[in-house]
């Protein structure tokens, strides 16, 4: 949330930088061979399966790939607000 409002109100990222990591954004996606429709239906199973063990704040979680010199990683952030600790909860 904290991000949101200094995207609003603080200091505007130039536009060349934004677009650069768009642009890697979009080189990232390739290399991993992987669609939009794909991180999609990923990020939808990830969901489902965190779910069933902890509650969490989907509005504020980001999965995305990062790119290393010679491979490329999954990365989540997920916000937990509690865990569930029996498994008929969910």
């Amino acid at each position: 949330m904290l991000d949101a409002l200094m995207k609003i109100f603080g200091k505007k990222e130039e536009t060349g930088k934004i677009a650069r990591d768009r642009l890697k954004v979009v080189l990232i996606h390739d290399r991993a061979n992987i669609s939009p429709e794909v991180m999609d239906n990923l990020k939808n199973d990830i969901i489902k399966v965190i779910s069933n063990y902890m509650e969490i704040n989907q509005q504020d979680m980001d999965i995305s790939l990062a790119n290393d010199d010679d491979s490329v990683a999954l990365v989540a952030n997920i916000p937990v607000s509690r865990m569930k600790h029996d498994k008929g909860e969910h």
